[in-house]
This record gives C-alpha cells, sequence and structure tokens, in this order.
C-alpha cells in the first residue's frame, strides 16, 4: 500500500524490503533527485506509527541506507533523506517527509 501510495505521488520505486548485515529499508523510492528511504509503520493511530520507530531504529536504517548506497554509484550525485509511511485503519497513508537526520 505504502509503495502504491508513493508511485501515485510520483516516486519511482527502487527497492522493496532491502535486507544488509548492518539494518534493511522496507521502501527506497526516488523522485527529482532525491532518494528517500521509507519506514513504514501500520499502527492503530498516527502517534503509535511515529513512536515505533525508535532513535535506534533509525540508525539501523542508516546504516543500511549508507550501505545502499556505496553499491549504487549511478545515485551519488543525488541527495537522501528518511521518510515514515503511517499506514492506518481506513484512511490513506499518511508520508511524513524527511522524519529523521543523522
Amino acid at each position: 500500500m505504502a509503495a502504491l501510495y508513493l508511485r501515485a505521488k510520483g516516486y519511482r520505486i527502487l527497492a522493496r524490503r532491502v535486507k544488509l548485515p548492518v539494518g534493511e529499508v522496507d521502501l527506497i523510492a526516488s523522485r527529482k533527485g532525491l532518494i528517500a528511504f521509507v519506514e513504514v509503520k501500520a499502527r492503530a493511530t498516527e502517534r503509535l506509527a511515529i513512536e515505533a520507530v525508535t532513535a535506534t531504529s533509525w540508525q539501523r536504517i542508516n546504516r543500511a541506507a549508507e550501505s545502499w548506497m556505496a553499491r549504487q554509484t549511478e545515485l551519488n550525485q543525488h541527495d537522501w533523506r528518511f521518510d515514515l509511511i503511517a499506514i492506518l485503519p481506513r484512511r490513506l497513508p499518511i508520508h511524513y517527509r524527511d522524519m529523521w537526520r543523522p
């Protein structure tokens, strides 16, 4: 659902469920020269979705993002950020852009 939502917003999905020894990323998407490393959380409320991703989680996602970007030399010129998508019951997904910075 989160990938479909991002595609509808003009993002191109580069990878899903990326698992590396240093961490994992739910979605990697690009739009207008920007790479978004997206954590997806399905929870009952927005607050629970936001609180589900701790600083430790973001650090693991950052390590995975750095490792993934090191292997994607063609994307070296792109900026990147860390986003969160909250999947809530009976609602459209909520996209939090630039949710965390290392």
